[in-house]
This record gives structure tokens, sequence and C-alpha cells, in this order.
């Protein structure tokens, strides 16, 4: 867009670029910038109301930088900040914590730090294929604002049972027709080993099936499945049980499945939650799970009361019940779309608590419901401040003060913020 510019960074955005302004005052987004340094960056192209740049050169460092540990940081869309201190990380995210309590009607509430997810120990992957000109293949994350694929050979937050197979992976999927140009995979660690799910632009013919019944056993992975594009997905190639352990209940969880980043952030979240319960009416009162998953916050709840779970995906509600129904657990699970079908008031005032933890884009019809139910605590579990901010003032609005605040950074060096949020009526 223009020549390289000198400029102050004087903070964050939400993505973890560095932002200064241009001498019109436009915002300019320096990704690998920090807060209080001085740096030369050149603009290239307009991004929402302001311009993302290249950082060209650091003038002025800022005692918050560090070296970058991975050698594919500034490429790989997998990290923001790793070339920021671990304290300064935390420090920036519990800032973003406080911004979204703030925006939600909660100004300097105090906010707990959970314990650090450490390195290694990430046990799910969504991870890009690339056939290449070559005929070669690319397995990685997308590169920052780029669909190019950024090739890992080497990953600082996988836990390494699963960073293993992407080499042999890389090299079965060069043999494969079913990938014409690009595709994903999905890994997963479970108790069983790695769990893979493969999705590809082209079917998937004879020999790409035998070469992945080969691949299983070879390498530790007893089921893979295989998908077309967005269609549903089907067996490919299974040598044994899949299983996962959740706080005492054992389930087959969907190839795919959506899993809590790392076995320490679970546990971290799962100890917010529980301390946000009820005391009165533990043991006593129901608990309703919204958006409840594979039940990875239903299992435990169950432990403190009857939980009804509520969850949108068919697959995620069969593996659950299943479970339960072998465990015995005072858990009902059921099917429901609470984007296009809320609970209703009528339906939520029967919860002595609700515990609920959406998508990204946050729960705003939900939360509406809520309102106007007369359920008196309510537990959010979020992945994004700006929509916890927007939902909880809905809450504030009747009444809800928060009662108890948990960061949980169990994204390691990202810009992702999770957070446990209490709130009880007044």
């Amino acid at each position: 867009m223009s020549d390289v510019v000198e400029l102050a960074i004087s903070r964050l955005g939400s993505a973890g670029d560095g932002v200064g302004a241009l001498s019109d005052g436009t915002p300019l987004f320096v990704a690998g910038a920090l807060p209080g340094e001085t740096v030369r960056a050149e603009p290239l192209a307009r991004r929402g109301d302001g311009v993302s740049a290249r950082l060209v050169a650091v003038l002025a460092a800022s005692p918050d930088r560090v070296e970058p540990p991975c050698p594919h940081f500034g490429t790989c869309g997998g990290c923001a900040i790793q070339h920021m201190s671990l304290e300064a990380g935390v420090a920036w995210k519990r800032a973003r914590l406080e911004e979204a309590l703030a925006r939600g009607g909660f100004p300097d509430f105090p906010i707990a730090i959970a314990p650090p997810t450490p390195p290694l120990t990430r046990r799910r992957a969504d991870l890009a294929l690339s056939r290449l000109p070559d005929g070669s293949v690319a397995i990685g994350l997308h590169a920052h604002g780029s669909s190019t694929v950024t090739d890992l050979h080497s990953c600082l937050v996988l836990d390494p049972r699963l960073f293993a197979l992407i080499a042999p992976l890389r090299a079965v999927l060069k043999r494969m027709q079913a990938l014409r140009r690009s595709g994903s995979a999905v890994l997963n660690l479970l108790d069983t080993g790695p769990d893979l799910l493969l999705r590809t632009d082209g079917p998937l013919d004879f020999p790409a099936r035998a070469l992945l019944a080969a691949f299983g056993p070879e390498h530790g992975v007893p089921r893979i499945a295989w998908a077309r594009g967005a269609g549903p997905a089907e067996i490919a190639a299974q040598t044994g049980p899949v299983a996962l352990n959740l706080s005492g209940t054992v389930l087959a969880p969907a190839p795919g499945a959506f899993l809590q980043a790392s076995p320490t952030g679970e546990a971290a979240i799962i100890a917010a939650v529980i301390a946000g319960l009820p005391a009165r009416r533990v043991g006593r009162g129901r608990i309703a799970d919204l958006y409840a998953g594979i039940g990875t916050l239903s299992v435990p709840l169950a432990q403190h009361g009857p939980v009804a779970a509520f969850e949108g995906e068919a697959e995620a509600v069969t593996a659950l019940g299943s479970a339960v129904g072998r465990s015995g657990a005072r858990l009902a699970a059921t099917k429901r779309d609470l984007a296009r079908q809320p609970l209703l008031p009528a339906e939520l005032d029967k919860f002595a608590a609700v515990v609920l933890d959406p998508p990204f884009a946050g729960a705003l019809e939900q939360i509406g419901m809520l309102a106007r139910s007369k359920v008196t605590t309510v537990i959010y579990v979020s992945c994004n401040p700006m929509a916890l901010g927007r939902d909880i003032r809905v809450l504030a609005e009747v009444g809800f003060r928060v009662t108890q605040a948990t960061l949980i950074d169990q994204f390691l060096w990202s810009s992702q913020v999770e957070a446990v949020v209490v709130l009880a009526r007044a």
C-alpha cells in the first residue's frame, strides 16, 4: 500500500498483533510487535477499520520481548504471542477478561488465575492439508492472514504422540489420490491412542483405503475416519476400540469430536465450574449443562446433582447417552440446537444452576431466556471475551452479579482467552 513507516506500538489487538497508528490516525496492525516498542513496518492491505502490516524492524524493544522458541513462529498461524514472555502474555489475557467484565457491568472484579498449560500437552489438532506443485503434501496451520499452509516440522504445543504422526501422515497422503488440492486432518488424543479424521477433496478409492488400513496399526491409531469435504464421516479403517475417560465415565467420542485443548485446561475449567455451584442447592437441585458437547462438564457435574445436558450435535449426544447408560450417572442427554431453539424460561425455572459453554459467537438467544427465567445461578464458560461481555450485560440488567471469575490460559502462546465466570441473581 505504501512505503515503510516508523511508529510506536500502543497496545495488542485481540489477535495478538501490535497496534499503532498511521499519521492520519488509521490503526496499523503489526504482527510480531509489542506494546511500548518503536518499529518499522510495511503497510499491506485494509483490515477492518485499519491496515495490516509486516514488521520490518524493531527499533526499541519491549522488556517483555523474548526469543520465540519455535522456528515456525511468524509464519505458522498457531502461536501469536510466542515473542512475549509468559508472564506478560497472562497479564494481557487477564486485562482482556477484565475489559469483558467491565463491558458487562462489573469493573475491577478480582480475577483468579488457574495453573498454566505446559508445553507439549495439547491433545487436539485441527490441521490443514495442501497438495504442493511437486506432488508432496504440506500439513500444518495456515500462515497468518494467508491460505498458505505452514508445513510443520516441529511444534512445542502439541503432545508428542500427536506430532509424531505428522511425518508418516505426510508420506501416506502423498500417495493418496483422494487429496487433490486441499483437505484437513483432525487429531484427537484419546485414552486408546490417537484418533484421526481425514477430510479430502476427492473420493477415497480402494488403494487409499488399503494405505490407511496399514497406517493405523503401524502408528498406533486404532480408528481412522474419512469424509469428502464437509460431508458425513465414515470409518475408513479400524483395528480396535476407541475410548476417553471423562471423570470416571468412559465413552467413545465420534471422529473429530471436540475436546478441551489439554488435560490441565480441562481440569481447571471443571474445578472452576464446580466451585461456582450454589452450595445450598448442591445434591438437591437439578443442573442444566447447555452446549454440553460430549459431556466434559456434564459428567463431573452429575456427581453434585442430577444433570440435564443439551447439545445440538447428534453424535455427541449419542456417545454421552450410551456412556451414561453404562455408568448409571444421574445424567440425561438431549439433542437440541440451542441457537435455533433455546430453552425457554419455563423450562429453565426447574434448574438450581445453569452451566453453559457456548461456541465462539456466544449465546445471546439463550442468555435472553435465562434473564427472563427464575434461575439464580449461571456459570458461563467462555472462549471469547467480546461475546462474554455482551452476554453477561444482559444478565446484569436483570440483577445478576458476578461472584467468581477465573482465567484459564489453556491455549499456550495463542491469543485465545478462556474463562469461567459465575453469576448469581441478587
